[in-house]
């Protein structure tokens, strides 16, 4: 997360206007929601390694 800490706000404005430009607003919420749907299945699937790694653990 030290990239979003060095980006500031400033930043993230010209990133969200250079998205409406290129995406432009119809699509802005789509593209949110696919990118937040994601996030979602990447965290998932991350929590559910690191599950199966510490059952294998605690068997041995």
């Amino acid at each position: 997360m030290g990239l979003l800490r060095d980006i500031g706000a400033p930043g993230l404005i010209l990133i969200v206007l250079g998205a409406l430009l290129i995406f432009g607003p119809k699509r802005l919420p789509e593209l949110g929601e696919s990118i937040g749907k994601m996030f979602v299945s990447f965290k998932r699937t991350v929590h559910e390694l690191t599950d199966d790694d510490k059952k294998q653990e605690k068997d041995q």
